[in-house]
């Protein structure tokens, strides 16, 4: 029997621990729809707002970074599209919708709105009336919207994290998860000020605020409209370490906390890596652009591999796994030197062997 892929977070029940993570997988009901189809444990939809005509998109809106410019591998993705432009109306039909069709599958609102209570407030009692299951709050995407204080503008301060959260717990009545910026000195300040202020998980991490490149042909950088540009949110395989180094931190800093780890899972074996280090559940997005839904198929399969070598019967069981094994340098220069003293004195620690000479010299002097 293959290892189980449910997991259950804040009393919602995953089939399996693979999301699709807020952006243009999720952009409406047609696509959210399909995503449930193929067997995607979860939907985040893109994140949505309460005036949809302010967010004006541009073309081109992304840029590709490759290992070589010759090269088909795509290491790293920068998007500078802003939040969805479709009318908060048709949203609340859709996710209403989406519910009825599929009762049993998880599906997850990103909401954003400005730095204001009522809005906050508004936006949480609306949606929650369609039957979703959760609330992602977008306090992170890092491009586009700073002059309303969205996104990164917000969670970049733990006291705003910790304000916009206690507003939307007061009104929620379906757990909430506060989505984690990485561009930031300190991980865990933010997340634990939302954790203050009621969040019921984490996610994390959003895209990094990058600069994909400079087109040497035209000298205007990337993605260039109408010859110029900004800086986007970086994603795609490329920044999976920091995304794994962020989630460690906040694991460890918050025990208990259910986090939604994120940030350049292409493969299940990726995931199986967010899942040791503390996630409980994981979200794909530029994995699936690039790949196609359909590579949810291949998720499970290479996951249930992981948790198979290690004769684990669910996925509950990798969570937090390698936590333990990350200490401080001055540790591991003691651990080292202990292991060099140990294989000296053929395998034995420093205090069994200075027993040993102890004793030895013991029995020579009554001797």
């Amino acid at each position: 029997m293959n290892p189980s892929l449910k997991i259950t977070v804040c009393g919602i029940e995953f089939e399996n621990p693979f999301l699709l993570g807020s952006g243009p997988p999720g952009t409406n009901a047609r696509v959210i729809a399909k995503s449930f189809d193929l067997g995607w444990g979860g939907v985040v939809c893109k994140t949505i707002s309460l005036d949809a005509s302010k967010v004006i998109n541009t073309a081109p809106r992304y840029a590709k970074v490759k290992a070589r410019e010759d090269d088909k591998v795509v290491v790293g993705f920068e998007n500078i599209e802003l939040v969805s432009d479709r009318p908060f109306s048709t949203w609340l039909e859709e996710l209403r919708q989406l519910k009825k069709a599929y009762p049993h599958k998880v599906l997850v609102a990103s909401i954003m709105e400005e730095y204001n209570k009522e809005a906050w407030q508004t936006i949480v009692r609306e949606v929650q009336e369609t039957g979703v299951d959760a609330f992602e709050l977008n306090l992170s995407c890092p491009h586009g919207l700073p002059e309303r204080r969205m996104g990164a503008a917000m969670g970049q301060d733990p006291s705003i994290c910790e304000e916009v959260v206690g507003w939307v717990k007061e009104v929620s009545r379906i757990p909430v998860w506060a989505k984690m910026t990485p561009n930031v000195g300190d991980p865990v300040l933010s997340a634990r000020a939302s954790a203050r202020a009621g969040a019921d998980g984490l996610s994390t991490i959003n895209t990094i605020l990058s600069i994909a490149g400079v087109d040497l042909r035209t000298l205007r950088p990337m993605p260039t409209v109408e010859g110029y540009s900004v800086p986007g949110g970086y994603s795609g395989q490329a920044v999976r370490p920091i995304a794994l180094r962020h989630v460690m931190e906040v694991a460890r800093a918050l025990p208990g906390m259910p986090l939604s780890g994120m940030g350049g899972i292409e493969t299940g074996y990726d995931a199986a890596q967010f899942l040791l280090l503390g996630s409980h559940t994981v979200q794909v997005c530029t994995g699936a652009m690039l790949q196609g839904y359909e590579v949810i198929a291949k998720l499970k399969e290479e996951l249930q591999e992981v948790l198979s070598k290690h004769e684990l019967a669910s996925v509950r069981e990798l969570v937090g796994k390698s936590l333990p094994y990350f200490t401080t340098h001055a540790d591991l220069v003691e651990r080292q030197r202990a292991a060099k003293a140990a294989k000296v004195t053929g395998g034995k620690d420093n205090e069994t062997w200075k027993g040993e000479i102890k004793r030895e010299t013991d029995s020579l002097t009554s001797g």
